[in-house]
């Protein structure tokens, strides 16, 4: 009622963005595209005291996390408004790289964070098909395009290209966090071999801020009135009633690497 009163100040608000599961492009993925209105609905609305990004991602696209981080810093630079990162699980690989779109980041004593690198994972079929006498048929117009193909052996040229582009992507990634999070980061150590931290041990590394959870820390900095107002993507249909198997395997196998 207080807002429809001339005059009389109303309770802060702060505007909360979940940001959960595997990062990627699709139906079936935390995306830029799918997040992206929400994200710009919570810095608007309202004239929110800040934005919360409560995480849980193992990770995924680096591309996707990109983009909804720098979606997130530009709101943040033209609505003036702090973020605050709240971590539960896991914010590993592509999950860290959102969380550093905040200015703060908060964890539980039991989160997962970090994982800074990048991998590629995969099977080699070549065996297999020939036990069972079956040809593999590619033509291609162009000397890369069969690159890592799964039923021919492995060739070193082909290993030696990925990790040429691994490596961009990473020194991409190593980019992000040290403009986000660098006076933070000791001097000396290297944090991106993709190791990961649990709870308080990330910030003695400079990763996190603190162990503290959304209410709490967001009362504590905007008084105990503080009310939140929450933002997510809408369901698809095909969310809704569930992914592809192959997909929710994916998925399954990115936690896994995290005992989740």
């Amino acid at each position: 009622m207080k807002r429809f009163i001339p005059f009389l100040p109303s309770d802060p608000v702060v505007a909360v963005v979940r940001l959960s599961g595997m990062i990627a492009a699709g139906p079936r993925g935390l995306n830029d595209e799918g997040i992206g209105s929400a994200i710009e609905k919570a810095f608007s609305r309202g004239k929110p005291k800040a934005v919360a990004l409560v995480l849980n991602s193992p990770g995924g696209s680096p591309t996707q996390s990109a983009l909804i981080a720098a979606r997130i810093r530009r709101l943040a630079e033209e609505k003036k408004t702090p973020v605050f990162a709240f971590v539960e699980d896991v914010a590993a690989s592509g999950g860290y790289w959102l969380a550093t779109a905040a200015d703060e980041i908060f964890v539980d004593d039991n989160s997962i964070v970090g994982s800074i690198g990048v991998i590629s994972a995969s099977f080699g079929f070549q065996d297999l098909i020939e036990r069972y006498g079956v040809e593999r048929r590619v033509h291609t117009a162009g000397n890369s395009k069969s690159f890592l193909d799964p039923f021919r052996p492995e060739k070193a040229e082909d290993v030696a290209r990925l990790k040429d582009l691994q490596e961009k992507i990473r020194a991409n990634f190593i980019q992000q966090v040290t403009d986000r999070r660098g006076a933070k980061l000791p001097e000396g150590r290297d944090l991106f071999t993709g190791e990961v931290w649990v709870g308080a041990s990330a910030i003695d590394v400079g990763l996190v801020d603190g162990v503290g959870h959304l209410k709490p820390v967001m009362q504590e900095r905007f008084g105990k009135k503080v009310k939140f107002a929450s933002y997510g993507p809408r369901k698809s249909l095909l969310s809704r009633f569930g992914a592809q198997v192959a997909g929710q395997l994916e998925e399954r196998a990115l936690w896994a690497r995290y005992g989740l």
